[in-house]
């Protein structure tokens, strides 16, 4: 984990030179995170690693973006270990191929397992290594963050809960609430299961629901390659971040899966969010992570959790008759952290941050 004695370790380039970056996330919110620190990457020379997914290809459009299989501890609890094996295999050896070339000063990685080879061969490579703990993360940390803070010369936390797992960690929690009015709204309500997986119990029950006629706004539903496809209504496999956020601005009701990525983005656009997270027990994702995310938002006021169709029916009830409200994250504290850092290694000043960043 960080600390200052560990810096003389890192190597040193040569002074005031343009840096290379390694942003490493696997999908969904991990990758939405290193968005949000644009104002730190997009100065210098980067390229992001990650998986895969339709969040992935919108990456690739823009960015120099190399992809790595996606694999995770949980797919031995499913079952599927040598799958698992597998893809970790494929992942240590391409993600070696990628990191010999481009040899990076400083690998920046949100984690989640499909990347964790990133912060291996950048430590190995004398890159400085700034582990963020995801923002997912409110109440205990993640495996990935247990795995990578080892390896970390900076460890980054984004909920005060976890200082005692990461005692030398920086804390940043981004979370924030505008002042403004929600914007306008369409009739819409649109549902999305996010980049990575299918979420069928999500899809059946907004169909059920629309049946019975709890639904009277138009629906559009993003089901997840290979996702259940209810008859009579709009459905997409997948679409691109553009056009889920176009989408997000105007619903007025969004119901999602329990990732980070999901809600802040709704959020952002003062939607109704209803979560309904994936259920470890219902064999929907590797661990409870997404309940207790849902949870904390619930708790703040900004989402109605649903765990059933019956308490989707509820909540859906009970949001038309309360306003909306809007939450961002705002990320610039540890965009100033991040930036000093950079500057740091490269001896240099601290450039300012562009006028309209956040």
């Amino acid at each position: 984990m960080g600390n200052s004695g560990e810096r003389d370790a890192v190597q040193t380039p040569e002074k005031g030179r343009r840096l290379r970056l390694c942003l490493a996330a696997s999908g969904g919110g991990h990758v939405r995170q290193l968005l949000d620190l644009q104002p730190v990457w997009s100065r210098h020379d980067y390229f992001f690693i990650t998986e895969d997914t339709a969040l992935g290809q919108t990456l690739k459009n823009d960015h120099r973006t190399y992809f790595v299989p996606h694999y995770a501890w949980g797919q031995v609890k499913f079952g599927t270990p040598f799958k698992m094996i597998g893809r970790a295999i494929a992942s240590f050896f391409r993600t070696a191929g990628i990191m010999l070339r481009e040899r990076p000063d400083f690998v920046i990685s949100s984690g989640a397992g499909a990347v964790f080879f990133a912060v291996l061969w950048g430590r190995l490579l004398g890159a400085r290594i700034v582990i963020i703990e995801s923002f997912a993360r409110f109440e205990k940390p993640s495996l990935f963050g247990r795995i990578a803070a080892p390896f970390a010369h900076d460890m980054v936390i984004q909920s005060a809960k976890l200082a005692s797992i990461y005692p030398k960690a920086r804390v940043y929690d981004p979370l924030k609430y505008p002042d403004t009015e929600p914007p306008a709204k369409q009739s819409l309500l649109f549902a999305t299961v996010g980049a990575t997986l299918p979420f069928d119990r999500l899809v059946d029950s907004v169909a059920q629901l629309h049946a019975e006629g709890a639904i009277p706004e138009r629906i559009l539903i993003q089901t997840g390659i290979g996702g259940r496809a209810p008859e009579g209504l709009e459905v997409h496999e997948t679409l691109p971040f553009d056009q889920m956020q176009a989408l997000q601005r105007d619903a007025s009701i969004v119901i999602c899966h329990g990732g980070t990525g999901s809600l802040i983005t709704a959020l952002r656009q003062g939607c109704h969010v209803i979560a309904m997270p994936r259920l470890f027990a219902q064999g929907e994702h590797y661990d409870d992570h997404q309940l207790e995310i849902t949870e904390a938002f619930e708790v703040r006021g900004l989402v109605k959790v649903a765990r059933s169709v019956d308490e989707l029916r509820t909540a859906l009830a009970e949001i038309r008759d309360r306003p909306r409200r809007q939450a961002t994250t705002d990320p610039r504290e540890l965009i100033d952290f991040l930036n000093g850092l950079i500057a740091d290694k490269a001896g240099a000043p601290n450039p300012p941050i562009p006028a309209g960043a956040s």
